[in-house]
């Protein structure tokens, strides 16, 4: 819902989508998915809407239902590869350095569906702060929307599922915090047609306050 006037949520742990929530990569990622989607026969709009959010194979896995999903692992790898050796245009969504700098000391977590090597390749080049937990591709053994990758880092951290906030902008980063009984604050326009809990432009409009007891504050204009 769009906000009028400040809304503030309380929370124990921040689980933080990386593509579209902290760093601008949407000029790779279309370049990349579209040459893509020429490979195959299929309409880059559409790919382009199933794309956001997903692991590369599971994306491949909804826009090639027959395919073997061994061939999606494989493009995937590619894809991959192709992904991390394209920086051109990566930036930080406004107000990510600050955010990130602002939960120094708090319990956070990087939930991404990129791997180790593309999510640590993109926060450099965005100029961002990598988080010390890390749940990345390697870590799950389900895409989101899946809530696994979620749930595990709230595991994690020894926070419960319903104490964390999650921060995310595609619809099936939205569905994943759902399902894994969280609050969703959702980032850019994106985010808007999946009904997050509390809706933002950017990160300039999130602020970060830690309370007396331990746990964080979140002030939305």
């Amino acid at each position: 819902m769009p906000m009028t006037a400040t809304t503030v949520l309380t929370a124990r742990a921040l689980l933080l989508d990386m593509d579209g929530t902290l760093v601008n990569s949407d000029v790779v990622v279309e370049r990349c998915w579209r040459r893509w989607a020429e490979r195959h026969g299929l309409d880059g709009d559409e790919v382009m809407k199933v794309v956001h959010g997903r692991q590369g194979h599971a994306s491949m896995a909804v826009l090639l239902p027959d395919r073997p999903m061994e061939q999606n692992h494989a493009d995937n790898a590619r894809m991959l590869a192709e992904e991390t050796a394209d920086m051109d245009g990566v930036v930080e969504i406004p107000g990510a350095a600050a955010f990130l700098a602002s939960l120094a000391g708090l319990p956070h977590a990087l939930v991404t569906s990129a791997d180790v090597a593309l999510s640590t390749a993109r926060m450099a080049a965005a100029g961002l702060r990598l988080p010390d937990l890390r749940i990345t591709a390697e870590s799950v053994g389900a895409s989101k929307p899946d809530p696994e990758g979620f749930l595990k880092a709230a595991a994690e951290l020894g926070v419960a599922p319903a104490d964390c906030v999650v921060f995310e902008d595609s619809g099936a980063g939205i569905a994943a915090g759902r399902a894994a009984g969280m609050r969703v604050v959702g980032v850019g326009p994106r985010a808007g047609a999946h009904r997050p809990d509390v809706l933002v432009r950017d990160l300039t409009q999130v602020h970060v306050e830690a309370t007396s007891d331990g746990a964080i504050r979140l002030h939305v204009d």
